[in-house]
């Protein structure tokens, strides 16, 4: 596969650094650690601080949600890897305002483990109150039964939004966390892979699938699905999508969600707009509200084919932080 790089070894240093020279007003490194970026935009005292991070080749996540309204920093590990314990507590030094930092951050084995470590170090030698909630809202990754142990997908732009937006209303550390942990288990999401990606230092695809075959639950990585067979139309793979989310969440007629149709990395918007026209007919079937919609490559998969579908149940704590508006170099609400 084609990619317009120089030395596959050197993609994310030279990334992060056209990066930063693009977005200069929105989010600057740390001398102590290139990985480690922060918002330039100055935080007032006692507000929590908020942090997300995750491998890079995701792009626009995770960087991409530094900035008013979101995150105050961001720790940015390898291509589909954690970051280490270094860049993410140096952005917590960074960060904190006195009240303490949340971490936001997908339920993976090598998340869970380094931002683990960096919460204790935070608080051993920094004496810096970290909370933590994971992001979880892929509905095919396990069984509800056992949703503990689900990865996230493209919720998590749910989860941080709302996260960033009870920091800014001044939220003490433990609510902004009910309130990510609140969104996360309102959130769902759901896949399908058309096409796999390929990463630079290999140039091989991360995953086999034919001409004419699509993959039902595909993961951000390449993880396998629940079901790999013929391609179907864009209002069968919808209809696929947000049955098996409504079958694991109780939305019904009246309810309010907010819905994200997400590329993957390779998928024209033309499609994405297709597969959200589905998905409105399917849920204004149902009585059910869309109060904000929003389509397009939020969290990607290097050029992996396909999308996913998200939606989260919203209340009126949930709605607030829905509407807070943000200013993030790939994001912007007003």
């Amino acid at each position: 596969m084609k990619k317009l790089i120089n030395n596959p070894k050197n993609v994310v240093e030279e990334m992060l650094e056209g990066y930063l020279k693009a977005h200069p007003d929105y989010i600057k490194a740390l001398p102590e650690n290139d990985r480690a970026l922060v918002t330039m935009k100055k935080t007032r005292e006692g507000k929590v601080g908020i942090l997300i991070g995750g491998g890079s080749g995701h792009e626009p996540g995770f960087l991409g949600y530094v900035g008013a309204g979101m995150a105050d920093g961001v720790a940015v590990g390898n291509i589909f890897a954690s970051p280490s314990p270094d860049p993410i507590l140096e952005v917590t030094k960074a960060i904190d305002q006195g009240a303490g930092v949340a971490y936001l951050y997908g339920n993976y084995a090598g998340d869970v483990m380094n931002f683990g470590m960096a919460a204790e170090l935070a608080e051993l030698e920094e004496d810096i109150k970290v909370g933590m909630a994971l992001t979880s809202d892929d509905v095919a990754s396990a069984p509800k039964a056992e949703k503990e142990k689900r990865r996230g997908i493209a919720g998590s732009l749910f989860i941080w939004k709302a996260a960033g937006a009870a920091a800014d209303f001044g939220y003490s550390l433990e609510d902004v966390i009910r309130v990510a942990k609140k969104a996360n288990e309102n959130t769902r999401s759901m896949g399908v892979g058309l096409s796999p990606c390929s990463l630079p230092q290999t140039g091989k695809p991360s995953f086999e699938i034919g001409e004419d075959e699509m993959e039902i639950g595909l993961g951000h990585h390449g993880e396998p699905g629940v079901e790999k067979g013929p391609i179907k139309t864009a209002d069968e793979v919808a209809d696929r999508l947000v049955h098996d989310i409504l079958a694991d969440i109780e939305i019904t007629k009246g309810d309010k969600v907010a819905v994200l149709v997400n590329g993957l990395g390779s998928t024209p918007r033309m499609e994405l707009y297709i597969m959200f026209r589905r998905v409105e007919q399917i849920l204004s079937e149902l009585g059910i509200e869309i109060y904000r919609s929003y389509v397009g490559d939020y969290i990607t998969s290097l050029e992996m084919g396909g999308c996913s579908v998200t939606l989260m149940k919203l209340d009126d704590e949930l709605m607030k932080a829905v509407d807070h508006p943000v200013d993030c170099p790939m994001f912007v609400q007003k």
